[in-house]
């Protein structure tokens, strides 16, 4: 006779559940912040309630106050699985959501998604593994970004290209092992706690901020290529440059906040930026060699376009060169003007007890 599949069951916040034979599992808490996901909404949480996963699990989205028909989806969808947890986001903020998602979860392994990232079936199993044969507090994989429309599919191959996003392991691939940061994550509730959750000062770059005070307080963070979510890159142009930009401006937050973190990775699109302005300036007052900074790059962006825009159709190659240099530019731009007051609490109004 077969073992039941669920012959133990946990408790709030409780470590384990058996599953038959000696081997037992970690029950898991998936938290997903949405607002404004109709789009995505039922195949992400389909993909994560269908996964080959032998113990328990449940998900908590914290809905915020969507213009479209997020929230009734989300309801619909908790009253088909009761695994599944609607929680309010009244700010729509996404480090707001995660720590009250986190809150209303109960097991000991916090399993971070996005609405619009669709898990593989093995997901959360490789998660645990991972983390269990490491000891780390985080673990994760790769952000492996798929476009639909042409516009996307290029983008999607920037943003897996290290002419886009420089190097790192979460967006290009690599060996498993200790990085600075994963993308979503899969974490100890106990190094949550040991933090304090997210800051809900940081709007945009609350992973990489998180992560490094993960490893501040002694924790480690993993990356392994066996952990692989698909995401859906923005849709237009004007979505992009919008990312990019507020992404530039908090990470210059973070590095405000955690001196000595920024590297020449974080610093080549303002770089970038200041040369390229300085060459348009120069060639506008006369010193025809200025025009070779701009020139520059965009040749140079033309020439790493064909090289990594290879198997790509040709209208999502042809775009390739300009998301390029939305991405970094925008990102340059967004990191040289953030404001100074920026991640930093609102001063009380008259009259406002401070707390």
């Amino acid at each position: 006779m077969n073992p039941s599949p669920h012959a133990q069951r946990t408790t709030r916040h409780g470590t384990q559940q058996r599953t038959g034979g000696e081997r037992t599992w970690p029950a898991v808490s998936v938290v997903m912040p949405v607002l404004n996901e109709q789009r995505h909404l039922t195949d992400s949480v389909r993909r994560i309630m269908s996964q080959d996963y032998p113990g328990e699990m449940e998900l908590v989205l914290a809905v915020g106050p969507s213009r479209d028909r997020t929230e009734e989806i989300a309801r619909r969808l908790a009253g088909e699985d009761p695994r599944i947890v609607v929680v309010a986001n009244p700010t729509g903020r996404t480090p707001q959501g995660l720590n009250i998602a986190i809150r209303a979860s109960q097991y000991s392994i916090i399993v971070r998604v996005d609405g619009h990232s669709l898990l593989p079936p093995d997901y959360v199993r490789a998660a645990v593994e991972t983390m269990e044969e490491t000891g780390a507090d985080n673990v994760g994989g790769i952000m492996a970004a798929e476009g639909v429309t042409p516009f996307e599919q290029a983008v999607a191959r920037a943003m897996t290209s290290r002419i886009g996003v420089g190097n790192a392991r979460f967006h290009t691939g690599g060996e498993a092992g200790e990085v600075e940061t994963v993308y979503l994550g899969t974490f100890r509730r106990s190094a949550l706690d040991r933090v304090g959750g997210y800051d809900e000062t940081f709007t945009r770059a609350q992973d990489w901020e998180m992560n490094h005070r993960i490893r501040q307080t002694g924790g480690r963070i993993f990356f392994t290529p066996r952990m692989r979510v698909t995401y859906r890159p923005r849709p237009n142009l004007r979505a992009l440059a919008k990312q990019y930009f507020h992404t530039g401006r908090w990470r210059r937050v973070v590095g405000r906040e955690h001196q000595g973190t920024l590297n020449l990775r974080y610093l080549a699109p303002p770089i970038a930026v200041v040369a390229m302005t300085a060459g348009v300036v120069a060639g506008a007052f006369g010193f025809w060699p200025g025009w070779l900074l701009p020139g520059g790059y965009a040749a140079a962006m033309i020439v790493g376009a064909a090289v990594e825009g290879r198997g790509l159709s040709p209208s999502a190659w042809v775009r390739l060169p300009l998301v390029f240099a939305t991405m970094h530019v925008t990102w340059g731009v967004g990191f040289l003007t953030s404001p100074p007051r920026l991640g930093q609490p609102a001063p009380a109004k008259p009259g406002e007890p401070v707390v």
